[in-house]
C-alpha cells in the first residue's frame, strides 16, 4: 500500500539513500530540505509523479504545518551531525536538532507515525564493561548527543513512534561526508597512507548507510510489531577500537601506517560495546559489512578528493 511521506533533511547522507528507495517502493514521499550543503542528490527522482521536494527550513511553523497534513508517516532525518558541527553553530544545532523536532512533534495527530533516528553516543563511555542494550543509563556528553536523548524523551510521549539509537554509519552516499571515523580513516589511508591515533583503545559500534535505510524499510514493514519501541541499529561483527578499525582498513590498503599520539579527545567519550539484539529480534538483518564499506570507500576515493586549495 502506497503511504503519503514526508522525509525532512531527505537530502543528506541518510536521506540520499533512504528516499529514493521510499520513492521505488512506490510510496508517495515529500522531501524537506534546506540544502545547506548544495547537493544535488535527488536529482535524479524528479521524473517520478510520487516524488515532490520542498526547498525549506524544518524551523518555520508555517512549513511544518502545511507539510504533515494528510502524511502517513514523518521521518525527521535534517540535523546539524556531530559535536564539531553543533559546536561551530550552536544556535543552529539547538535550533534544527531539539527545537525543529518538539516543533514537528507539536503539530501531528497521535496517528501519525514517527520514525526517529537519533544516536548510541547518548551512552557516552558506556555502563559496566561498556556494554550497552536500549536499557542502558544514558550519559549524553556533548550538545548533540544531549539533544537527541531530550528529543527523544518527547518522542516517546507520542502514540505511535519508533527511535533508531545508531551506530557510527559508514559508506558512500550521493550528499557524501568524510568527517565519519570509517570514512574519515580509509580517506586518510588512501590519500595520506598514515593515520594518527588518540584514545586508540575506544571502542565503538558502525553501520553501514544503506543498512541505516534498510532499517526505516523495515519498520514500515513490521510497524506494528515494533511500534513504540527504542532500537540500537548497528552491525554486530562491528564493535570495534579505532586501533582495530584501523587494522581493519590496513588489510586493504597495506603500506598504511598507523601512528599512537596524545593529541585530542573525543567531544561524545564515545567507548561502549552496543547490543543490536533487539532490532535484530524483529527479524531485521545488516547486509553489509565493514570489509564491504572499506572496499566501496576505496573504489569511491577515485571520484572525490579535497583539491580546493591544491596546485595539483
Amino acid at each position: 500500500m502506497a503511504l503519503n511521506i514526508l522525509v525532512t533533511g531527505g537530502a543528506g547522507y541518510i536521506g540520499s539513500i533512504l528516499t529514493p528507495l521510499l520513492v521505488e517502493c512506490g510510496h508517495n514521499v515529500t522531501v524537506l530540505d534546506n540544502f545547506l550543503f548544495k547537493q544535488s542528490s535527488l536529482n535524479h527522482l524528479c521524473i517520478y509523479k510520487n516524488f515532490e521536494v520542498i526547498n525549506g527550513d524544518v524551523r518555520v511553523l508555517s512549513t511544518i504545518k502545511a507539510l504533515v497534513k494528510n502524511k502517513d508517516i514523518i521521518i525527521p532525518l535534517a540535523a546539524l551531525v556531530g559535536a564539531p558541527l553543533c559546536n561551530k553553530d550552536p544556535i543552529g544545532a539547538k535550533t534544527t536538532n531539539n527545537e525543529a523536532i518538539k516543533l514537528l512533534l507539536s503539530n501531528i495527530s497521535k496517528n501519525q507515525i514517527i520514525l526517529m533516528p537519533t544516536t548510541n553516543s547518548a551512552y557516552g563511555s558506556g555502563g559496566k564493561n561498556n556494554f550497552c542494550d536500549e536499557e542502558s543509563e544514558l550519559n549524553p556528553i556533548s550538545s548533540y548527543a544531549q539533544d537527541k536523548v531530550e528529543v527523544e524523551k518527547k518522542l516517546i510521549e507520542h502514540d505511535n513512534f519508533i527511535s533508531f539509537r545508531l551506530a557510527t554509519v559508514f559508506g558512500m552516499s550521493p550528499r557524501m561526508r568524510l568527517d565519519l571515523l570509517v570514512n574519515d580513516f580509509t580517506y586518510r589511508a588512501v590519500f595520506d597512507k598514515s593515520i594518527v591515533l588518540f584514545e586508540e583503545h575506544f571502542k565503538r559500534n558502525y553501520v553501514h548507510v544503506r543498512d541505516v535505510a534498510s532499517v526505516f524499510l523495515h519498520a514500515i514493514d513490521n510497524y506494528n510489531a515494533m511500534k513504540n519501541n527504542i532500537y540500537n541499529v548497528g552491525l554486530s561483527t562491528a564493535n570495534l577500537s579505532k586501533r582495530e578499525l584501523c587494522e581493519e582498513i590496513k588489510k586493504h590498503i597495506m603500506d598504511l601506517e598507523i601512528c599512537s599520539a596524545k593529541l585530542g579527545k573525543d567531544p561524545d567519550q564515545r567507548n561502549y560495546i552496543v547490543s543490536n539484539e533487539k532490532i535484530e529480534k524483529t527479524g531485521f538483518k545488516t547486509k553489509f559489512t565493514l570489509n564491504d564499506g572499506i572496499n566501496e570507500l576505496i573504489k569511491g576515493f577515485k571520484m572525490i578528493k579535497r583539491t580546493e586549495f591544491g596546485n595539483i
